[in-house]
């Protein structure tokens, strides 16, 4: 049953006239009868107040009664791992504020219009999570990027039957015929058409932190080394291209000053913190606040649309450059030997990618932020020339005190609570490098395990959590309101 058909029974449950519940949630009541008669749907962010007005849960209103899935899993049904794919697939340079939302969607129609450069109209619908916060992520203007005024962009919030949360579906108009295809966005930038289980190129055959650890101490090997053997020294060129675009990044960042895009009315901050060195500055205080600095700065360009590198998406982009842009600073490591770290990292990073998620969409913001976290420090531990045991402990302290973060976004812009986020994470990482360095031979939990557990923790975060800017901050956060914590707890 659709959004529009619950809001009438449950009204109808609770004797109200449709001018009455109008009222209550400050519509009109001709506003809630197209809503019940579906010739129209109730703005994303009246939801909560509409579900709370009927005293209703969100899956109630949704139709959902038996699970808190909107929509299956993508790894729920998946074959055994065959193999990971090039870090070409996880570190890519592109273009904000969202490698599913914006990145992934504008690829996906740019060869879908290459196949139908002659259609005389496209239509694209959006569903699951690309339609609950696609207009914040700006996934609507990246598909006019590419099919200018031609398309028509259908937000569909109603359909719950999805195979994954971020589904397009593209038609191409050919008079009074067309033709469709069905897309997934799966995260970091990957596409796949038809299925989410497409087929893919897998340079590494090993699919776990054990078999990797094993495999390079069985031949006096550093996890870098293991990369070069798979995928060749070609990777390491393309690594050096991703070094230099996160410090454009961080260079460009720290010199713009002004409000973000979205209408949030948030400001970068950036510059601020790279010149604000107060009285008395421990040395501490200034290394945090730098490596501040280099994450908002990176995220903030995320934010505005400019080109950044996913590391492992487009919303944690800040995290590994910050960490790695600072050390290189204060102890002057070789680019050699940040895109060693890099490739360490991102070993780190396909891992979490393989055997459970980098997308806010189906594990929250754990997999996202949770990941980049980890990334860098196993990138720093390898700078430091840390041993397996020491690098495999500081991924894990990143993923395991970040277990179960929601991904809220206010107004579905990846600016409130994202970049600061990405600050956070930063500094996280360097404390799990330095805890890692003396307790590595006492824990308990290996890295394959804790990514496990984030995946089962994803899976049982309510839809209104993962990236559907619905619930959490989203919901209460209020803009330019001085009195907004008190609203908040009032509500």
């Amino acid at each position: 049953m659709s959004i529009g058909k619950n809001i009438a029974k449950f009204r109808k449950r609770k004797k109200m006239t449709q001018e009455e519940f109008g009222k209550t949630i400050g519509v009109t009541n001709q506003a809630v009868s197209k809503w019940e008669s579906e010739v129209s749907l109730p703005d994303v962010m009246l939801l909560p107040k509409i579900a709370d007005k009927l005293e209703v849960s969100l899956d109630d209103l949704y139709g959902i009664h038996d699970s808190h899935e909107p929509v299956s899993s993508v790894h729920e049904e998946q074959s055994p791992k065959s193999g990971m794919e090039s870090l070409r697939e996880l570190y890519r340079i592109g273009v904000g504020p969202s490698s599913s939302h914006t990145m992934g969607p504008e690829k996906i129609c740019r060869i879908f219009y290459s196949q139908h450069r002659t259609a005389d109209r496209y239509k694209v619908v959006l569903y699951g999570s690309l339609a609950l916060t696609g207009r914040g992520h700006g996934t609507d203007k990246a598909i006019q990027k590419v099919f200018g005024d031609k398309a028509e962009i259908v937000f569909d919030t109603q359909h719950q039957t999805i195979e994954f949360p971020n589904t397009m579906d593209l038609y191409a108009y050919y008079g009074e015929n067309h033709q469709m295809k069905r897309a997934y966005s799966l995260g970091g930038g990957a596409i796949s058409f038809d299925t989410v289980h497409p087929q893919k190129s897998t340079p590494y055959k090993l699919t776990s932190f054990y078999q990797i650890s094993e495999y390079v101490k069985n031949h006096n090997m550093r996890i870098f080394d293991y990369v070069r053997e798979c995928e060749g020294e070609e990777i390491f060129l393309y690594l050096q291209k991703v070094w230099q675009q996160m410090k454009a990044a961080i260079k460009e960042g720290t010199e713009r000053e002004g409000y973000l895009q979205g209408g949030l009315g948030v400001e970068r901050k950036a510059r601020f913190l790279l010149k604000s060195r107060h009285i008395g500055e421990t040395d501490v205080i200034r290394e945090n606040r730098l490596i501040s600095v280099y994450a908002f700065a990176t995220s903030e360009q995320n934010a505005d649309g400019e080109t950044i590198v996913t590391a492992p998406t487009c919303g944690s982009c800040g995290v590994v450059p910050a960490v790695l842009f600072f050390m290189q600073q204060k102890h002057h490591f070789t680019d050699k030997q940040i895109c060693n770290a890099l490739a360490t990292g991102g070993i780190i990073g396909n891992l979490i990618k393989t055997n459970a998620s980098i997308s806010g969409a189906e594990c929250g913001c754990q997999a996202e932020i949770g990941s980049a976290c980890a990334m860098a420090a196993a990138a720093l531990a390898e700078l430091y020339e840390l041993d397996l045991e020491q690098i495999e402990y500081a991924a894990e302290i990143a993923i395991e005190h970040h277990l179960g973060l929601t991904c809220d976004p206010v107004k579905g812009l990846v600016q409130i609570p994202c970049i600061e986020r990405n600050a956070v994470a930063a500094m996280r990482a360097i404390n799990a490098v330095s805890l890692s360095n003396f307790l590595a031979t006492t824990r308990n939990v290996s890295f394959d395990t804790i990514v496990n557990t984030m995946y089962e923790t994803g899976k049982d975060i309510h839809h209104g959590y993962r990236e559907t800017g619905i619930n959490g901050l989203a919901k209460f956060y209020v803009q330019n309101d001085p009195n907004r914590i008190d609203d908040a707890i009032k509500i």
